[in-house]
């Protein structure tokens, strides 16, 4: 089949914010404590950090991680991560019923975080916890010095403060699984005074306040409403989140789930101009798309581990191993954050390790990348600078959640520092090739760099410490003639194509 995309130079969608392809650390299951963090094992550093882990976090170039949670973070309290580790208190985790013993802690963390080239995105404990807990940490970790809180930073090591600039005001509030669950007006009033009294501390700070835990949230959009009309003048985004399945093995829909996502950002995006004019607002607010990912292969597994080893350190739980057609929607989804870019200027893939993961890690063993490992980096690597606004026109399907979707789902971002326009471009068809045309306008487009495929393989092929054979391979297929870029797209493909601009 054939398909064609239309960008011009001029038409423009927004430039990224390095900070959409981030991801989420939470002190959940393997992602911490024999993830990133083994002490004994042959590549850990002094710190007990695993260098091979962290190699993989710098090739997966993460910009920005938020941490410590995730419904843990509604019970924690952050100052069981401070002072000597010997020291330190362990703590029944009601979120997910484990044993947290804090060897990892705040300033633990924030050192990873900079050895991996990562900023920290904050969250705060708004569930148990209340403001003046807000506001404590913030000087904590941000005030240079001659207070109580930022003199005990120094005393526990660390005398320059940290800087962190963007922070969350709670994790899913709305949801009746978090530890202090609250009511839209109860979490909007304590965000509201929450938010006050940490700009007051550092005014340099970014806030997200908390939106629905998913689209499907019977309080979804009055929700958003209400937390905005308390917070809006003192917030800079609202939270999205939502993970994806293939639970009814339907292909054609689960492959079609970045339009649920799309429709996900536009409908929140529409609720916070709805108070913008409410307001008479000049301010603008912005989403955090802060959980995404794909999540279901691991639950049966969870809950029988959840009923038999409850109060466990680090159990193996939320270990969904990757197929390629979860790949194959994780480049999808993708495709659609940056196509919202102009509204979404933060995303987090949740999880980085182990715990709904692209890195895998064997306690004492290996690391390895999963198959959504691919798309992400190749994103992060290469999806930098302005979103050309596409116009395609594609042959569509039908199918059991979505009335039309097109087979192609692409878009092209111009890097001018670079001098190369990228093309993300999925190939939706299971048995036809997709002879896709590029009308670069404006542009005056020399050699195709690179043009990098994951195709033919099973739909339900995994990578594992023994065979990790799903990932990009090298094609030739693709060509420039004039102002028009041709390739050819195999059946179920996730491609990248960089072509030079001058």
């Amino acid at each position: 089949m054939k398909a064609k995309m239309t960008v011009n130079k001029a038409y423009e969608i927004d430039k990224v914010d390095p900070r959409i392809y981030g991801s989420f650390v939470e002190h959940l299951g393997r992602c911490v404590y024999d993830g990133i963090y083994e002490p004994g094992h042959k590549t850990a550093n002094a710190g007990g950090f695993r260098a091979d882990v962290k190699e993989l976090v710098k090739e997966l170039n993460t910009s920005f991680i938020r941490y410590p949670g995730g419904n843990f973070v509604s019970g924690y309290n952050w100052m069981d991560g401070i002072g000597p580790a010997n020291d330190r208190p362990k703590r029944l985790d009601l979120a997910w019923r484990t044993m947290e013993t804090n060897e990892v802690g705040l300033h633990e963390f924030m050192d990873w975080a900079n050895e991996v080239n990562a900023d920290v995105n904050m969250a705060i404990n708004l569930g148990t916890k209340g403001i003046d807990d807000a506001r404590n940490i913030v000087e904590y970790c941000n005030h240079k010095g001659g207070t109580y809180w930022s003199d005990l930073r120094k005393a526990n090591g660390r005398a320059e403060p940290y800087k962190i600039k963007t922070w969350c005001l709670g994790n899913e509030m709305d949801g009746p699984w978090q530890m202090g669950a609250k009511t839209a007006e109860e979490y909007g009033r304590i965000a509201v005074e929450a938010a006050k009294m940490m700009k007051w501390t550092d005014d340099s700070i970014e806030l997200v306040a908390c939106g629905s835990s998913n689209n499907s949230m019977p309080t979804f959009a009055s929700w958003e409403s209400t937390v905005l009309e308390h917070t809006y003048d003192h917030v800079d985004f609202l939270s999205l989140h939502c993970y994806y399945n293939n639970r009814e093995n339907d292909l054609k829909s689960y492959l079609a789930m970045n339009i649920d996502m799309d429709n996900f950002i536009k409908s929140v995006a529409s609720i916070c101009d709805y108070i913008k004019a409410k307001k008479h607002s000049k301010k603008t607010i912005n989403l955090s798309f802060d959980e995404w990912n794909v999540w279901y292969h691991s639950n049966e597994q969870d809950a029988k581990i959840a009923k038999e080893a409850p109060w466990s350190i680090s159990p193996s739980i939320l270990e969904d191993i990757y197929t390629f057609e979860d790949a194959l929607l994780v480049g999808g989804l993708l495709i659609t954050l940056l196509k919202n870019c102009d509204r979404v200027k933060i995303a987090c893939l949740a999880q980085l390790v182990n715990v709904i993961a692209p890195i895998m890690t064997e306690k004492g063993g290996e690391a390895w990348r999963q198959t959504t490992f691919y798309p992400f980096k190749q994103a992060a690597n290469y999806g930098h600078g302005t979103v050309l606004t596409p116009i395609i026109d594609s042959p569509t399907y039908g199918c059991e959640k979505f009335e039309s979707v097109p087979y192609l789902e692409s878009l092209a971002i111009h890097n001018e520092e670079k001098g190369e326009v990228v093309v993300f471009a999925l190939n939706r068809s299971e048995n036809e090739d997709i002879e896709l045309t590029v009308d670069l306008q404006g542009f005056r487009p020399g050699l195709v760099t690179e043009f990098s495929e994951m195709s033919g393989f099973g739909l339900k092929q995994v990578n594992t410490k023994a065979d990790a054979s799903v990932k990009p391979a090298e094609s030739k297929a693709a060509k420039v003639e004039g102002d028009t870029l041709t390739a050819v797209l195999k059946p179920l493909s996730w491609n990248m194509i960089r072509v030079a601009v001058k």
